[in-house]
């Protein structure tokens, strides 16, 4: 089976990834881990958005592109980027309502939006014969069940977290795998990737 697999990375890294020591994921070999004995991974899409500096973490940037220039060896992994956004709000004071505080809001846009057009177009245009989709966004439930439903092609639901999975992204999809810890721990890059030419990337620190 050609197989196509969609990861929304901030889903990622916020279910799975944050504050785990398995950050440095190599998305290829974790697809892997979720297919079947003799199924081919065509292509990974891999959507996110370029993140900001801001207060408390003013090397995320760079920590960042460390990352995707160690998923750019990897040949068949595809970037598509939305926006990342910063911009102050202000909101009510839980103890004391009728109070307003001005704070920092981060947003990310786009990858949701992307990743199921990217999914309804490669289903329609006959580019798999089973899809992969780790995400828990519930924007998702109404692509997932287009493709599996009314395109006809089976698509996985692939949950991250602990939890039992959503009933409704459950229920628009084919089947439901999940990310266990060894897969993580299995699916991580060397410390050193070496590039040629170039000088090799190294795993960020803390990582």
């Amino acid at each position: 089976m050609r197989v196509l697999v969609y990861v929304d990375g901030f889903n990622l890294y916020y279910r799975a990834l944050r504050g785990t020591p398995y950050r440095w994921l190599n998305l290829d070999l974790l697809a892997r881990r979720l297919v079947r004995p003799g199924d081919t991974i065509d292509l990974v899409r891999y959507f996110t958005a370029r993140v900001k500096a801001r207060a408390g973490d003013p090397d995320a940037p760079r920590r960042q592109q460390i990352y995707l220039s160690a998923l750019g060896t990897v040949p068949n992994i595809e970037f598509h980027f939305g926006n990342f956004l910063t911009k102050t709000k202000k909101r009510p004071l839980a103890s004391v309502p009728t109070r307003f505080v001005e704070i920092l809001d981060t947003e990310e846009k786009g990858s949701d939006v992307n990743l199921a057009v990217h999914l309804v177009n490669d289903a329609w245009s006959n580019h798999f014969d089973v899809a992969l989709v780790l995400s828990q966004d519930t924007d998702l439930i109404e692509p997932l069940r287009m493709v599996s439903k009314g395109v006809g092609k089976p698509v996985g639901l692939v949950w991250l977290d602990g939890r039992r999975p959503d009933r409704g992204m459950a229920n628009a999809s084919s089947f439901v795998r999940h990310v266990s810890h060894a897969d993580l721990i299995a699916s991580q890059f060397p410390a050193q990737i070496a590039r040629n030419p170039g000088s090799p990337i190294i795993k960020p620190t803390g990582w």
